[in-house]
């Protein structure tokens, strides 16, 4: 049996990009600076965890020695494993972005080369035009935020409005994206995702990446919460993808997590949702028993990003991380002769950096399977290695960004 198991672990890079000061991100390390705080002993308040960071597991497929590569040093105070059971490096990022579109379609073997479009920083985020469109298109008596924000922030600041006016929220980030959020009862799930799809099709001639549902509950700034009803409308990548080309091959593409969304529905044989990380394994795991041969589970924690990076919570990122290695076990379990497992991320989101976005790094590339031995592949010029990789081991032909490090 050969089918292939691709884990994006949302946001986990490792430092070390070599263009990262092209995109003001000179010295971040997600990897590393969690790390270093786990080492210096930082109280954590919410009593999630404790000491050194400790993941036992991706140390032992080479995590450590892949950050060693991107850096040129160990992360601080973690137990550098004497013997490693898989193909361990780095890989950096060629997409003209930090952002998820082009991390995962580069993974899956298309590289972005074009510029996406992007909000002002200054001022109103979306111009006056757009304002009136988005309000007659989508018939709804204005927005709320107009701005760079960071989403559970503007939630608070605007929720108790939005819930009296009926004004969705609007915002942006630095990543080339539209967010919109309204509460799933008082303006409704199914008319928020409405409005998302009204808002894809103005945006379109903007060449904006994402437009991003941002469901919420609660009545007040202080019982506010985001649900796990998000939904992302993504642009259609610019060429076929190593999903397309499973599909293509008759093969089938398990999209667990946003997967479906990043690739606007494209080469995804089938859709499991799940909130969380925990859940997100659970779902996976299931899926493992499923897939048959030639097929792809291509899973997205998202959680690393979502609920850690962006929000800069160190301690909370490191009781994740500790939370998923803890459950390679099982994955590992599952996996029979033949079968690969290549673990990953599609850019950094560095909890210790200035500001809430995505930060340049280059990401870890662990790959193991029954047989698979242990070596490094060094660092890899372009994430859509993974990808070619992910085609060699399940038969199909090449494409031509990247090449396989089998």
């Amino acid at each position: 049996m050969a089918r292939a198991f691709l884990f994006v672990l949302d946001s986990f890079g490792i430092g070390g990009a070599r263009d990262a000061d092209r995109y003001g991100d000179l010295g971040a390390d997600t990897l590393g600076h969690i790390a270093e705080y786990c080492a210096g002993g930082a109280a954590d308040r919410k009593g999630l965890r404790e000491g050194p960071l400790k993941l036992p597991n991706m140390s032992a497929l080479g995590l450590l020695h892949a950050a060693k590569l991107s850096t040129g040093a160990f992360p601080t105070g973690m137990p550098v494993p004497e013997k490693l059971y898989g193909l361990y490096g780095a890989a950096s990022e060629v997409s003209r972005g930090k952002d998820t579109p082009s991390g995962h379609w580069e993974i899956a073997g298309v590289p972005v080369t074009f510029n996406w479009g992007y909000f002002p920083t200054e001022g109103d985020a979306f111009s006056p035009e757009l304002v009136e469109a988005i309000c007659r298109e989508a018939e709804v008596p204005g927005i709320l935020g107009n701005c760079h924000a960071s989403g559970t922030e503007i939630i608070a600041q605007w929720g108790e409005e939005h819930i009296r006016t009926g004004k969705p929220i609007c915002y942006t980030s630095s990543d080339s994206v539209f967010q919109i959020a309204a509460h799933e009862t008082h303006f409704g799930l199914e008319r928020l995702l409405k409005l998302c799809e009204t808002v894809r099709t103005l945006l379109d001639p903007l060449n904006i990446g994402r437009v991003i549902a941002r469901p919420f509950i609660g009545e007040s700034a202080s019982t506010f919460e985001r649900t796990g009803n998000r939904r992302d409308f993504s642009v259609l990548p610019p060429e076929p993808t190593l999903l397309d080309r499973l599909v293509e091959a008759g093969r089938s593409v398990h999209a667990v997590g946003k997967i479906g969304d990043i690739f606007a529905h494209q080469g995804v044989s089938r859709i499991i949702k799940a909130n969380g990380n925990m859940a997100l394994m659970d779902a996976t795991l299931s899926v493992i028993d499923e897939a048959q041969d030639g097929d792809l589970v291509f899973t997205n924690f998202v959680d690393f990003d979502m609920l850690y990076g962006h929000r800069r919570d160190v301690p909370g990122y490191a009781a994740a991380l500790e939370a998923f290695d803890a459950r390679l076990g099982e994955v590992s379990r599952k996996l029979g002769p033949g079968d690969l497992l290549i673990l990953t991320a599609d850019h950094g989101c560095d909890p210790t950096w200035r500001g809430t976005d995505h930060t340049r790094e280059r990401v870890p590339v662990l790959a193991f399977g029954q047989g698979l031995g242990s070596r490094t592949i060094g660092i890899r010029g372009t994430y859509a290695d993974i990808g070619e990789t992910i085609a060699a081991h399940l038969g199909i032909p090449a494409g031509k960004h990247g090449r396989s490090f089998l």
